[in-house]
């Protein structure tokens, strides 16, 4: 079973894409570190001011990993200080 993270995330003030890189890749990397996902930017590569990024997680227990993908919604909620978090969803594939 595969549970997956959707994070639409605004970056107001970024005046070029390496700007959006250099505040995006922190977070991706952090996450992927401290909560053992996979991660990756997955939409509106070319906005400057937006990003789409996803966390996915693999395992047997849908409640678990539900739970999990929460408590890192919950953290970026929390941590992420670069700019807003505009939507958020869980969705099992």
């Amino acid at each position: 079973m595969i549970v997956i993270l959707t994070i639409h995330l605004h970056i107001p003030a970024c005046a070029s894409l390496k700007e959006k890189r250099g505040r995006i890749k922190p977070l991706i990397s952090r996450l992927h570190r401290e909560f053992n996902v996979s991660v990756a930017e997955m939409d509106l590569q070319d906005k400057w001011d937006e990003a789409v990024i996803v966390c996915a997680m693999v395992g047997n227990d849908a409640a678990f990993l539900q739970s999990a993908l929460g408590n890192v919604a919950k953290w970026v909620e929390a941590n992420w200080s670069d700019g807003d978090v505009w939507d958020m969803k869980i969705e099992i594939v």
